[in-house]
């Protein structure tokens, strides 16, 4: 099986059996964005204590980039301090910027590495990882 190959199944994988999908309670901070070029739309749910990512679910629609990364995401970033969080976000800009970036936390995210050859779709796969840095933003400040 070629490398693609097992990519794209992951990224199915993710998009077709969801991990964290769903809403937490009113206390949860939510953050919700939009990506206008295609109509993706997440709403992330972060439950934090004292600085870290303790839970995080989402709700949207959206291509299978999109949902998978925030599967993905929400998976990798749980038990997280803000810190590690920003610090993985920053590591995903750069694998969609085409930089070599290994993700020990979870290895699955290193599937949409072969997104950064289509630069219409690095949106779709940004959008769950900026809204985590957009959460995680408004709790520190």
């Amino acid at each position: 099986m070629q490398l693609d190959d097992l990519y794209r199944r992951v990224i199915m994988d993710h998009y077709k059996n969801p991990r964290n999908r769903g809403t937490m309670n009113d206390e949860a901070v939510t953050i919700n964005l939009n990506n206008p070029t295609c109509g993706d739309r997440i709403s992330l749910q972060l439950q934090v204590e004292n600085g870290k990512v303790v839970d995080a679910k989402y709700t949207g629609e959206g291509c299978s980039i999109s949902m998978s990364s925030a599967s993905m995401m929400t998976e990798a970033v749980k038990g997280k301090s803000f810190d590690e969080a920003l610090n993985m976000a920053e590591r995903f800009s750069g694998l969609m910027k085409g930089q070599e970036v290994e993700f020990e936390e979870l290895e699955d995210i290193e599937a949409l590495s072969g997104v950064n050859k289509f630069p219409a779709r690095i949106k779709c796969a940004t959008l769950a990882w900026n809204a985590l840095r957009k959460g995680i933003e408004n709790e520190q400040h």
